[in-house]
């Protein structure tokens, strides 16, 4: 049942229906986590083979190849996780209608029951899910998001678009090791690749404060003396392989 343009209830419903529906959003993090991910397999992948004592086209190379890696990686598990979310949510909202269509009785006190632990006094509550439940479309659209966590013009996504967002995201942060190497070579480049990781690393932890609920400053810090050891320890690995 297509919903995109599902009549909503006017008068008390409506007040009530824009209660129920405070939408919240995980964009940011997932922006923030991907750009994460891209940047310390990255930089962990360049350290080690400055450990090794790899020479510049070597490193260029494998983190170009790397990254493609990653991203193409990354993008089709977006691409995967996003459609199997969207069938798992049209089935679910199928047997939903269903219910609705077949047991609205009790599909009303259910209802009743949200908006009553949203603060609504009983008789207002009752009086809202009425005036919802005339509405076959409204109320499937009031159960989709209350009973199911489902918003129903997304139903999960859609899955080229957080593809591509995916890939896109993860890219920019693999490729900021690789910058200077592509400007430059020698110790030169290995300073300014970890100059600019952990600066990128340092703005990542400022960005996970927005929803960790942590301290920016905190948050930075942590980032970067994580990502620092994990790279410290691949370029260690690095050096004891290539001098085997």
């Amino acid at each position: 049942m297509p919903l995109s343009s599902a009549p909503t209830p006017t008068g008390f419903g409506t007040r009530v229906r824009s209660l129920l529906h405070r939408p919240s959003g995980n964009a940011l993090r997932a922006a923030v986590l991907g750009v994460n991910d891209g940047l310390v397999s990255s930089f962990c992948l360049v350290m080690g083979l400055e450990g090794a004592a790899a020479s510049r086209e070597a490193v260029i190379l494998a983190g170009l190849a790397g990254l493609t890696a990653g991203a193409c990686s990354m993008a089709l598990g977006e691409w995967l996780s996003v459609t199997n979310s969207r069938e798992m949510n049209n089935k679910r909202l199928r047997d939903m209608a269903h219910e609705l269509a077949h047991d609205a009785a009790r599909a009303r006190q259910r209802l009743v029951t949200v908006i009553e632990g949203k603060g609504v006094l009983p008789a207002d509550a009752g009086r809202a899910a009425d005036e919802i439940m005339r509405n076959p479309r409204a109320a499937l659209d009031t159960f989709a998001r209350e009973m199911l966590g489902i918003n129903p013009q997304e139903r999960g996504g859609n899955p080229v678009q957080a593809a591509v967002i995916s890939f896109v995201l993860y890219s920019s942060g693999a490729l900021v090791p690789l910058l200077p190497f592509l400007v430059t070579a020698g110790p030169s480049a290995q300073f300014g690749s970890i100059v600019a990781c952990l600066a990128g690393l340092g703005l990542v932890g400022w960005g996970t404060s927005s929803f960790n609920g942590r301290p920016g400053w905190f948050s930075a810090l942590r980032q970067v003396l994580i990502g620092g050891m994990a790279a410290a320890f691949t370029y260690g690995l690095g050096t004891v392989f290539g001098s085997l």
